[in-house]
């Protein structure tokens, strides 16, 4: 009986999913708005213990910014800990979001004053949201299901809403990908925001599109190395 019994728990261990984990990577975007093109840069290290820093920033001309938000994950969750935006050059705004773990509300600067915001778990900052996002694709049996999120930015806490549109063949400067579309709803009927996910390189954002004032920005995945391994198209398909 003891035996059978530590037997089963030890297939039990054996068998039991294992919750997904972030890989470091190095990717490139081409930013293409108002008939201006830029590169941006993305990176996302980790210390191998659980904490992690993702970067992403650009410049055109005479203007530029970037960005770093430092997190950890727990168990497929994205833990925030701080999150700051930096505009360089002509444009030189900054945004900050910290995180005190225990504590009931979040601090974040905008336009030069500090903001107390509620906190409830599972609030995220503009950009460890990107990571939770592919953590939950990644955990999920089927990733075609809605998804919301909840993110601390600027005066007030956002929820958003990501729908499932349709799979499909993207064509990127790395080749035909297979990709998931997701559009997050607005309330402003003018406003539009669609964002694509490869799974066979972990769910990594491959293009997104943002409509404004009828004034659309595209990005586009255009070279990335996962795990220091490039990334490489497969042959596409339905």
């Amino acid at each position: 009986m003891l035996l059978t019994a530590a037997t089963s728990s030890v297939l039990a261990e054996e068998t039991a999913p294992c919750a997904p984990t972030l890989q470091p990577y190095k990717a490139e975007y081409t930013t293409t708005a108002r008939g201006m093109t830029v590169t941006l840069e993305r990176e996302l290290k980790t210390d191998g213990e659980g904490g992690y820093t993702l970067t992403n920033g650009g410049t055109l001309l005479v203007v530029g910014f970037h960005e770093v938000a430092v997190f950890a994950v727990e168990d497929a969750q994205v833990q925030p800990r701080s999150y700051i935006y930096q505009g360089t050059g002509l444009i030189n705004r900054r945004r900050e979001v910290h995180f005190t773990p225990g504590a009931d509300t979040v601090r974040s600067l905008y336009k030069e004053e500090w903001y107390e915001l509620p906190y409830t778990e599972g609030t995220l900052d503009r950009m460890s949201q990107q990571e939770q996002l592919r953590l939950h694709l990644m955990s999920r049996d089927d990733p075609r299901q809605n998804i919301s999120v909840r993110i601390a930015d600027g005066k007030r806490v956002k929820n958003y809403e990501l729908v499932y549109v349709s799979d499909e063949i993207l064509e990127t400067p790395l080749g035909p990908v297979n990709a998931l579309h997701f559009e997050r709803l607005h309330d402003d009927p003018d406003r539009e925001s669609d964002i694509w996910f490869a799974p066979e390189w972990d769910y990594l954002m491959v293009k997104t599109v943002h409509i404004e004032d009828d004034k659309p920005v595209e990005v586009l995945l255009s070279d990335a190395r996962i795990g220091g391994t490039q990334v490489v198209a497969s042959s596409a398909r339905h």
